[in-house]
């Protein structure tokens, strides 16, 4: 309503001003931009972090300003004087103040009567007015972006591909590219220069099936069409979202950016999860299983072409094979058990340089076997028979998806194999006639005890049927979206039948040991113990809060387990286990720089704001702190143990309960003496663990200090006698960020504060953190700075972790 009025008051005036278009008679200055129609997007002058130069770029119309376009990228403005114009001959340029030109969109045919206007798709559009053709495109001229509805590959002006900024204060091109090849089968790629860096294997139609999990999605957002001339072209034209985006970063990485529409952009989704993403890791007939070790291997039938460099690590010389073929050698191969065969790798990312043919799978294997320079196939559906009479190259053992690939050995190759399956079937065989024997001569011994303990079996059975029916009563009641269930067996397989080696970690809940289904899916089984201090009501809670949850903060809950007494949860296993053993472990590496603690911050706050505001459901999670926090393989956070969280109603700000849970150290006051509850209680556990993060210390670790009972105590006190520089870590002290390192201790001092009232709440703090908020408030007196013991301040019983293993109270009576 203003914005129309203002036009149409400039309009009264004889000066229209169009908000998302540039004409030759109303340029932008530096101060100024467009905006597209439906504001999602606009234009104007910027500067990189850490530079002064100015550029011209198309930016989101958010917070946290992701560019997506830029314009003079080889010839930076260095001061505010810039112009963006039209140019007498139609073309639209960038000037600097002294009228040189530093870019132009260089259309030969143009004309006088040209505008540039800023669509909602991010597409830059200069047009002939005078016939309404669209003369130049940003989507057809891209830099490092892929946007929803612009394409890769085929183009009216040639190939389309996106390249890389030289490094992120720096737009311009760097030495990476991305886009679609020009093989028989479509497939993605990122280039070094020229050399291949990355891969997404072919396209079947529906995904890249060299990409892990994208064909077992459930919905599609890349595609790949054919334009008027038949040249491919990659695009995608459906997302959850309209703030997403595929960014090719200055490292070579092709990232998916999403973000709520706040300004906090996340990366969704990377093509480098792993070394094994590298083309070529393990160089010609070798083959990357990022979960083995090594993590190279050769292919069936080949060796190492050094073995020397290859036990070293070097494995770019990849493998050679151990024997000829037999159809390589003179002696006869017509016998059927004097031929070749072929070895099955399932869940395979075939190598490049594959050769389509349109023939049935029963065909290609025979195709390929007639055919003595093949030396592998593959057949998948939507592609069909792919066949590799060449070198085998960048081939990759994949968690899900991928194909099977049937590599072609030598008959002695192959033979080794069958007999080795023909001694494993005798073996087997053997051993189940040992067995039934051992059976029938304990048979009598079972029998004479069996009717004392039959009627112990009833019992137990129905306290099991009891727990079960429970479960499953309270299951369909949450109705949890699918969360899968898996078997009492899959699970004992997966963790060598809770062999105590598996163990990785312990809480109030019980031991959480790692595993391995039968896919090669790596997991995290979190199994209640007998003696566990949470029981099925915390179970429940567990999985009826998790399961309703996602976001790229938090951990991922797989399914769950109740049969034989046993309640156990399945997780995403997280490699790198949790913060608390990075942070205060004096004998692990110093891995967690300044940047990386400030990114473990930032996803931490996303997660607790995405829990109490941006989820469907209202959360307070009231058991945050370092061990709750699991790091992945790029050590980004995400949070974990929802066993004592609990669900809002829809305008619900605070309650109330008699049975306090969570962790000494960590409660916020009025929680832990009153059993209040709300945002702000979750918002002082973060304070603590922010003062944590930047100290290095456990907040127990001041407990036996004369002064202070806390970090909270200690932090105040620093703060107040201006020595707050002294809490910082000196392992990660740096001057050039100390001005950043004592923000986050004076926010950590204003999420600590003893009144709830005082404390912001966590979007104001995620501002704060990045400066949007400059001027911060004193931060009042925080709780836990004197001596009271709780039991002096509440009648209420409860009981208290002491930093690494959260507990539920008793009941208040």
């Amino acid at each position: 309503m203003w914005e129309s009025f203002v036009l149409l008051l400039a309009c009264s005036f004889g000066v229209c001003i169009a908000l998302d278009t540039i004409t030759i008679t109303q340029p932008i200055q530096d101060s100024e931009t467009i905006v597209s129609a439906g504001q999602k997007f606009k234009l104007g002058f910027f500067s990189p972090e850490n530079s002064s130069d100015r550029y011209v770029g198309i930016m989101y119309n958010l917070p946290g300003t992701a560019i997506i376009w830029v314009a003079n990228r080889e010839r930076p403005l260095n001061d505010s004087r810039g112009t963006v114009v039209i140019l007498e001959d139609g073309n639209l340029a960038v000037i600097n103040g002294v009228k040189d030109m530093l870019w132009s969109t260089n259309v030969s045919s143009s004309s006088a009567n040209s505008s540039a206007q800023l669509l909602d798709t991010g597409n830059l559009v200069l047009t002939d007015e005078s016939n309404g053709r669209i003369k130049w495109e940003s989507f057809e001229h891209p830099t490092d972006c892929f946007l929803q509805y612009s394409k890769l590959g085929a183009s009216t002006t040639g190939s389309i591909k996106i390249t890389s900024w030289r490094s992120p204060s720096d737009p311009s091109v760097g030495t990476f590219s991305a886009g679609l090849s020009l093989s028989q089968i479509p497939q993605l790629f990122v280039w070094n220069n020229s050399s291949p860096y990355w891969r997404s294997g072919p396209w079947s139609g529906t995904a890249f099936i060299g990409i892990a999990g994208m064909a077992s999605a459930n919905y599609q957002v890349m595609d790949v069409l054919k334009d008027n001339s038949g040249s491919p072209y990659v695009t995608y034209n459906y997302v959850d979202t309209p703030f997403f985006y595929y960014l090719l970063s200055s490292s070579g990485h092709i990232r998916s950016m999403f973000s709520s529409g706040k300004g906090d952009w996340t990366i969704n989704w990377s093509s480098q999860l792993s070394q094994c993403d590298v083309y070529g890791k393990c160089g010609p007939y070798g083959s990357c299983n990022p979960k083995g070790y090594p993590i190279c291997t050769c292919l069936p039938g080949f060796k190492p072409s050094d073995q020397e460099e290859w036990n070293q690590g070097n494995w770019t010389g990849g493998c050679i094979r151990k024997e000829l073929l037999q159809c390589q050698r003179n002696e006869s191969a017509s016998r059927e058990d004097n031929q070749d065969g072929f070895m099955n790798l399932t869940h395979m990312k075939v190598p490049d340089f594959a050769e389509p043919m349109a023939i049935t799978e029963q065909e290609c294997r025979k195709n390929c076997l007639d055919n003595c320079s093949c030396t592998a196939y593959a057949f998948y559906v939507g592609i069909g028979c792919m066949q590799w009479s060449g070198i085998l190259i960048d081939s990759e053992q994949l968690p899900l998806d991928g194909t099977n690939l049937y590599i072609r050995v030598p008959n002695s190759e192959h033979d080794t194999k069958r007999g080795f399956k023909v001694a494993i079937a005798s073996t087997v065989s053997a051993a189940a006639v040992l067995l039934a024997l051992c059976v029938c001569l304990c048979w009598k011994c079972i029998a004479k005890h069996k009717g004392n303990e039959q009627q112990a079996k009833l019992s137990r059975m129905e306290e099991v049927h009891k727990v079960e029916d429970m479960v499953t009563v309270t299951m369909n009641q949450a109705k949890f979206e699918k969360l899968p269930l898996y078997t009492y067996e899959a699970l004992a397989n997966a963790t060598d039948n809770f062999h105590s080696n598996k163990i990785i970690g312990k809480g109030g809940f019980g031991p959480v040991y790692k595993g391995k289904l039968f896919d090669g899916l790596e997991i995290a089984v979190k199994r209640l113990s007998n003696s566990s201090t949470q029981g099925i009501e915390e179970f429940m809670n567990e999985v009826m809060v998790i399961s309703k949850l996602q976001h790229r903060n938090l951990v991922r809950l797989l399914g769950c387990c109740v049969e034989r007494e046993e309640k156990m949860l399945v997780y995403e296993y997280m490699p790198n286990k949790s913060l608390d053993a990075y942070l205060f472990d004096a004998n692990k590496p110093n891995i967690l720089d300044w940047r990386r603690r400030v990114i473990i911050v930032e996803g931490i706050g996303r997660a607790l704001l995405y829990l109490h505001r941006d989820s469907r459901l209202k959360i307070i999670h009231r058991d945050l702190k370092a061990s709750n926090i699991l790091l992945d393989e790029e050590l980004k956070p995400k949070l974990s143990d929802f066993g004592f969280a609990r669900i809002f109603g829809g305008n619900q700000d605070q309650a109330n309960t008699n049975r306090v849970a969570g962790t000494y150290g960590y409660m916020a006051p009025e929680y832990a003496m009153e059993g209040r509850f709300s945002e702000k209680s979750d918002v002082y556990s973060f304070g603590v663990l922010l003062l944590e993060i930047v100290s290095g210390r456990r907040n127990t670790t001041f407990y036996s200090d004369e002064n202070e009972l806390s970090m909270p105590g200690h932090a105040w006190k620093s703060w107040n006698e201006n020595e707050a520089a002294k809490l910082i870590d000196p392992a990660i002290f740096d001057l050039g960020a100390i001005t950043e390192m004592l923000r986050y201790i004076h926010v950590g001092l204003l999420c600590v504060q003893e009144s709830a009232k005082d404390r912001p709440d966590v979007s104001a703090v995620l501002l704060m953190l990045t400066s949007e908020i400059s001027n911060l408030p004193r931060p009042k007196f925080p709780a836990y700075t004197g001596r009271i013991g709780f039991s002096e301040k509440s009648s209420r019983q409860r009981a208290y972790s002491i930093n690494d293993i959260s507990l539920s109270s008793i009941e208040g009576r």
